[in-house]
């Protein structure tokens, strides 16, 4: 399983919008991350300046991203997530995310 860590900036003053709708996830939604790959799905969110880290494992990163992308759930979850992230380059947020370096694990 590849482990894979992001990180993402919530506009500060949509944090609480953005954590509703992480609380209602489409059932939809769920299936498609759950079929295309992506496990063990975290995010976390720094309420004092919006820093978001996300985390997944995955058998195949590249797969679990092509997957999504295919799929209109998923086009639909992140032309509503948009907004709520700065610096995305016009960029969708799935593809936007700077990919985090794992630099230490302890299993």
């Amino acid at each position: 399983m590849e482990k894979i860590g992001f990180r993402l900036q919530v506009r500060t003053e949509m944090m609480d919008e953005y954590i509703q709708h992480h609380r209602n996830v489409w059932p939809e939604m769920l299936e498609a991350l759950t079929e295309t790959g992506w496990h063990n799905y975290s995010l976390f969110l720094d309420q004092s300046d919006g820093a978001l880290f996300g985390y997944f494992e995955t058998p195949d990163f590249s797969a679990a991203q092509s997957g999504m992308a295919e799929l209109d759930i998923n086009t639909k979850w992140q032309e509503l997530m948009s907004p709520y992230f700065v610096a995305l380059d016009g960029k969708k947020p799935d593809e936007g995310f700077i990919r985090l370096s794992q630099v230490f694990y302890l299993a």
